[in-house]
This record gives structure tokens, C-alpha cells and sequence, in this order.
């Protein structure tokens, strides 16, 4: 499709171009999505779906206007270069809209798997199979499989505009998450397990059933502990969750708004020496990795905290234009049908050198927490959470009994800032990732 989807971006621009606009970004992107779910053995709903489409971006005396399609004749490519010129005379002039003029190359990167599309469907539902069956044989409590998915989804990008950008890239990825439910007497409790790659061959199906299994029979019998300060060690699905909570306030769009905790802080101390945040579009293996983003700009590694020091913000074209420096690759777009905004691609906390068994044996006591509830609730902006909580106590450094029914509050910063240990095990969950972090002294409200 390369050929001709370049061919109707130059097409499109050239429409735009005489029909008035200055400059003028074409966009196209097709995509396949594939999702089966199995239970008991059997498919219990199989979904592909099928994406295509062009958005173009006009700009003229520094207003923009945007339109999109899903039809690519010539007629609708027409129409949507009209519509977008119109929408262009209703909006206010912004001296900051620009686009980007071309690089000198994009990051060489292998995202793209041909044996993900090549796999028949009777093989990736054979693996969704495996992954229930796995967590079945491991332990007769597993009484419950709610849910065992296999999905992938693979897309092709191109981008043209008038200041000579012409790119282009395919990507894929591929994926499992299982979810469960192991019972004891009148006790229950979940489990689940995920895992996403850029190779189909690295799936381990089984090896994900069993974790999810370890996961949910882990914590029969699971019971409060009373009201303490205690260290708390967080399994990087927990510690994603609280990067997921800064990641918003770590662009420059939030910053610009008035939305973001780390606004006015470059340069100052906001978590522990012992954290660094990157953010990375073109992180070997990533998910979220792309040779450049949704406006053309090369993707790359950006620190956004090192060693517990603010360096900056993530920016598209936009919002580096306000600041008057360059964007960092992060102009993200869903699809054809809007324009990018600033956001995260493989955002990540780095590991350090220490196993999370050595952290756990060196804490003395504290509880390591295998799951939040109720991360939705917490104030991006001002940092603040209080979230349900459950894992493991720790005593004189060996977990020993579950724990649930316990609640830990309090502010993001001021958690980065207790850090104390982080895991060698980076652990990515989609686009973001993290290995396990021990915070000195929390507040942990039990019974």
C-alpha cells in the first residue's frame, strides 16, 4: 500500500495547496485488529476489525483547520481538503502552529513481525487455550477462568507535508492477558497476567497462565493488618500504575495549561536520586516504538527525571514552539481521525542493580503490594491518591501472609521522594513499565 497511500497524501497536498492553504500535513494510516477469547476450551468471541483512512491538516495566516476520510477517491480527498480550509476560517490565528521540516533520518527500528500476521487463526486461539489450561493444572483452586485473550494489531503509517516530509513504517504487535479467580472455602480472590511483544514467537502462553494462577492462590486466606508506618515495596504492575499518574503531568501541554505537579521544578529534586524516568519512541522491543511521530518528528530517549532531578517535558511541535525549543518526537495520534497531541510513547522507570528478592529480605518488615484499587481516583494534578491496597507482609525480610483490606494514601512526589530500592526487573505493561520500587515509610491503614 506505500505507493499509493504517498500518492494520496502528494495528492491531497496538492489540492490543499490550490486551494489555498500555506502548510498542509497529510496523514494516513490503515490498521487490522484482531481479538479472540476463549473459555472452558472453547471461542467465546472472535473480533477483526479493519481501520483506513486519511486526515489532513491545513494551516492558513497562522489559523488551522481539519477534516478526515475514510473514502480515498480522489472526490472525497477533494472534499476533505475543502472542509478542512473551511474549518481553518473559523478558528483564531495562533502564531505556534507550525509543522516540522525534514530530518536528516529516522532511528532504524525491527517493529515489525511478519509471523504475527502469518500465524493462522487456529494457532492464536491455540495459545489463549494454553494460557487457561496452565493456570488450570497449576493448582485445583483455580475454579474460575474469566477471562483469556489473544489479541494483535498491525498498522501502517504515512506522512506527507508540504515542506517536504515523506515517511512512512508498518509496525505490529501481539499480545495475552488472562484473568481468574481461585477459591478456598468461602474465600476468593483474582489473579491476571498480561504480556505484550513485537514477536509472536516470544509469547509464552503457558508461562502466563501459571502466573496468573500464582497470583490469585497467592492470596487465599488473605486478611488486614493493623494501622502502621511500615516500608512498602511495589510489584512493577503497582509501580506502573503511580507512573501512569505522573506520566500526564510530565508533557508540556499540561505544564503550558496549568494542569501539571511538576510545573516550575526543572532542574529541582522531585523523586529519590535513586529514580530515573525516561521516556524512549524508538526503545528497542517497545510497543510503543515508531521511527517517527505523529508529525514526522524522529522518535528518541528522553529524560524526563535523572537521578531524582526534573530535566524537562515531553513536546510536540506545538507546544516546543511556545517554549522556543525542539520537539522531543512525542506529537502522538491515535489514528487518521485527529490531530497529535503531546503523549507518552514508552515511558519507563529504569532499573537498578538489586533483585527483588534481596529487596525484600533487606527491608525487615513492611508489606510488598501486588494491587491497588482505585488508582482512577487520584489527582493527577496535585499528586494526591489514597488507593485500596493488597499483596504480601513482609517480616524480618520474608513475606509471610496476604494482606487485603488495607488502604495507602498519600503523594506521588513525596513517594518518589521515599524511594529507597528499585528492583533490577523492568517490566513493561503495554507502553509503560517498571521494576519494582521499596519506599522507606508509608502510611498503611488497616483494621
Amino acid at each position: 500500500m506505500v505507493n499509493n497511500a504517498l500518492n494520496i497524501a502528494q495528492f491531497a497536498l496538492e489540492r490543499a495547496a490550490a486551494l489555498g492553504a500555506g502548510m498542509i500535513e497529510a496523514y494516513l494510516n490503515s490498521g487490522r485488529e484482531m481479538t479472540v477469547e476463549v473459555r472452558e476450551g472453547r471461542v467465546e468471541t472472535m473480533k477483526l476489525a479493519r481501520d483506513c483512512g486519511l486526515g489532513l491538516r491545513v494551516m492558513v495566516d497562522g489559523k488551522t483547520g481539519f477534516a478526515f476520510t475514510t473514502d480515498l477517491s480522489r472526490e472525497a480527498v477533494e472534499n476533505i481538503a475543502r472542509q478542512a480550509l473551511a474549518n481553518a476560517s473559523r478558528t483564531a490565528a495562533d502564531p505556534y502552529r507550525v509543522l516540522p521540516k525534514p530530518y536528516a533520518g529516522y532511528p532504524r527500528l525491527d517493529i515489525y513481525d511478519p509471523a504475527i500476521n502469518q500465524a493462522g487463526e487456529e494457532e492464536k486461539i491455540e495459545l489463549a487455550r494454553q494460557m487457561e489450561k496452565a493456570a488450570r493444572e497449576l493448582d485445583s483452586r483455580v475454579n474460575i477462568i474469566e477471562s483469556s485473550v489473544y489479541q494483535d494489531a498491525e498498522s501502517e503509517v504515512t506522512l506527507v507535508n508540504s515542506h517536504g516530509i515523506a515517511a512512512t513504517y508498518r509496525t505490529a504487535f501481539c499480545g495475552l492477558y488472562i484473568a481468574l479467580v481461585a477459591g478456598e472455602g468461602e474465600d476468593s480472590q483474582t489473579g491476571f497476567a498480561l504480556d505484550y511483544r513485537l514477536r509472536f514467537n516470544e509469547l509464552d502462553a503457558a508461562a502466563l497462565g501459571r502466573r496468573a494462577a500464582e497470583r490469585a492462590v497467592r492470596m487465599l486466606g488473605a486478611r488486614p493488618v493493623s494501622t502502621r508506618q511500615a516500608a512498602v515495596l511495589l510489584e512493577p504492575y503497582v509501580a506502573t500504575g503511580f507512573l501512569g499518574l505522573l506520566g500526564p503531568g510530565l508533557t508540556a501541554e499540561a505544564v503550558q495549561k496549568g494542569r501539571s505537579l511538576f510545573a516550575g521544578r526543572v532542574g529541582r529534586n522531585v523523586a529519590s536520586p535513586k529514580v530515573t524516568v525516561v521516556d524512549d519512541g524508538a526503545r528497542p522491543g517497545g510497543i510503543a516504538s515508531a521511527p517517527f511521530d505523529g508529525e514526522g518528528v524522529p522518535t528518541g530517549r528522553t529524560e524526563l527525571i535523572g537521578h531524582g532531578v526534573l530535566k524537562g517535558f515531553l513536546h510536540n511541535t506545538y507546544t516546543a514552539a511556545k517554549d522556543g525549543v525542539k520537539s522531543t518526537g512525542n506529537g502522538v495520534r491515535d489514528s487518521f481521525k485527529a490531530t497529535p497531541e503531546v503523549g507518552t510513547t514508552n515511558l519507563y522507570i529504569e532499573p537498578g542493580d538489586t533483585s527483588p528478592a534481596e529487596l525484600i529480605k533487606n527491608t525487615g518488615d513492611g508489606l510488598y503490594v501486588t494491587e491497588v484499587m482505585g488508582m482512577h481516583t487520584a489527582n493527577p494534578i496535585s499528586g494526591d491518591f489514597s488507593v485500596g491496597a493488597s499483596g504480601i507482609l513482609i517480616e524480618n525480610g520474608t513475606l509471610t501472609r496476604p494482606v487485603r483490606g488495607v488502604a495507602i494514601a498519600g503523594n506521588v512526589l513525596e513517594l518518589l521522594k521515599a524511594v529507597d530500592g528499585v528492583g533490577n526487573d523492568l517490566t513493561f505493561f503495554g507502553g509503560k513499565g517498571s521494576p519494582t520500587l521499596r519506599v522507606s515509610r508509608m502510611s498503611i491503614s488497616g483494621r
